[in-house]
């Protein structure tokens, strides 16, 4: 993104703050009540929207309103919030999510103080759905994720000593290139990419990295590191839409990290307002299945009954409601086992290399 497009989006995510306080204050100058609506933030009004593939909010609204004593201390904490944003934007500076939390301790008003950090950060979110301009564009960041991708890819990014071009392979170590917090200052130069591999953990990724899969394959590693922030999934749906790549998902064999690629490919029930910028519904998920574990005969751990509860779930959830998912969860829970990427190992260092991922991804039409 250049630095005009990102200077308009940092204008208009102050307009519309300053909207939104002139808002309440209309409202209160015509004798009105203040409120602010809002979706209902549950997962009964949350919807999966078939033609995009996402998870999106439903119809039903809530209303937070001064009326009560406990919603005239959530709108003084919005209005603060706001004004505090607004002043960060216009000095071009920026902070973190927990230092929002520890800053409205130094407001004038101790009503206006937040309990917690979990209760400024829905603040955050919620003010992201009313004015439709993400905390990014706030210059608001979470502590760093460190997540970080490796491959041929050439870019572009914004810092504070101007444009810097980067290869993220000749220009970076064995660690990778950093992802920074807002993905859309990066602008991608020119790439030798034939497909984008999202990895779940560390070890997996400094397996691939050490065996050259991102030269000799011309892949990009993405590191998820568990379940991926928002920045992690931001610059990947880039990469998709804007470079055309095949996406593919490599996590452990489990349901919780079935919901990792869930998250990547169509969003969290959390992050609902932004799905549509955020996930990636092409993504693909290449392993490891329930089958590998069957037919490698790979080194498990039996399910815990929280796995079974979440894989039962998984089955009613309407991103895993296919002809492949339902036969993997049902197969999976026939066995009762569940296994990690490194379990691959067991094959070989190399196994995972020379061996799994060109033949899954060959199966995919991926290679």
């Amino acid at each position: 993104m250049s630095t005009d497009t990102q200077q308009s989006a940092e204008e208009r995510a102050r307009e519309r703050l300053v909207d939104l306080a002139a808002e309440f204050y209309d409202q209160m100058a015509s004798g009105e009540i203040p409120q602010l609506r809002l979706p209902t933030r549950s997962k009964s009004n949350i919807e999966y929207d078939e033609d995009a593939g996402v998870w999106v909010y439903g119809d039903r609204t809530s209303t937070r309103t001064a009326k009560s004593v406990g919603g005239a201390r959530k709108l003084l904490k919005a209005s603060y919030a706001v004004e505090f944003l607004v002043r960060q934007l216009k000095q071009d500076r920026s902070s973190t999510l927990r230092e929002l939390y520890y800053l409205s301790e130094s407001w004038d008003s101790e009503q206006a103080a937040f309990n917690d950090q979990s209760e400024s950060d829905k603040l955050v979110e919620d003010l992201e759905i009313v004015t439709s301009v993400t905390r990014e564009d706030f210059h608001m960041r979470p502590e760093e994720s460190g997540a970080t991708l490796i491959g041929p890819l050439r870019l572009i990014e914004q810092t504070r000593r101007g444009e810097r071009e980067i290869h993220c392979q000749e220009d970076v170590g064995e660690g990778g290139y950093q992802i920074p917090n807002n993905p859309d200052t990066i602008q991608f130069v020119d790439h030798d990419i034939d497909f984008v591999l999202a990895v779940e953990t560390g070890g997996m990724r400094d397996r691939l990295v050490e065996n050259g899969f991102d030269d000799g394959m011309n892949a990009l590693v993405v590191h998820l590191k568990g379940q991926p922030a928002r920045a992690t999934r931001r610059i990947t749906k880039r990469l998709h839409d804007e470079l055309g790549l095949p996406v593919v998902v490599f996590t452990d064999g489990d349901p919780w990290s079935y919901r990792i690629f869930g998250s990547v490919a169509y969003g969290s029930i959390k992050s609902a307002h932004l799905s549509r910028y955020l996930a990636t519904p092409e993504a693909r998920f290449v392993g490891i299945q329930p089958t590998d574990i069957v037919e490698y005969d790979l080194p498990t751990d039996p399910l815990a009954d929280s796995d079974v509860n979440a894989l039962e779930s998984e089955l009613e959830d309407p991103r895993f409601q296919t002809s492949y998912w339902e036969e993997q969860i049902e197969l999976q829970l026939d066995i009762g086992k569940k296994a990690e990427q490194q379990a691959l190992a067991a094959r070989g260092l190399d196994f995972v290399t020379d061996t799994y991922l060109p033949e899954r991804l060959g199966e995919m039409g991926v290679l």
